[in-house]
């Protein structure tokens, strides 16, 4: 098998491979999500210290705007505002 990993021992490597191949699908994908979820809140944070003064709602905004691109920031800045969302 080929290394994926420079820093990992080959037989580690392997067997974790294993590991994985060897999982069901719903803890696969259980994994996918909870991955998913650690690098939204450590973008969220990262982008939250070089904007300390942003809202939860400013911070979310320049979330989907890094992160989705602009055109879904000005689709969703839209909605929100036709919709009152954070207007107190």
């Amino acid at each position: 098998m080929k290394i994926q990993s420079a820093d990992t021992n080959p037989i580690i490597e392997e067997k974790l491979i294993n590991t994985l191949r060897e999982s069901s699908v719903a803890t696969r994908l259980s994994k996918v999500f909870k991955l998913n979820a650690l690098a939204k809140q450590l973008s969220l944070r990262a982008i939250s210290r070089k904007n300390p003064g942003l809202s939860d709602q400013e911070l979310n905004m320049l979330f989907i705007k890094l992160n989705y691109g602009e055109k879904l920031h000005n689709k969703v800045t839209q909605y929100y505002s036709k919709s009152g969302y954070g207007k107190g």
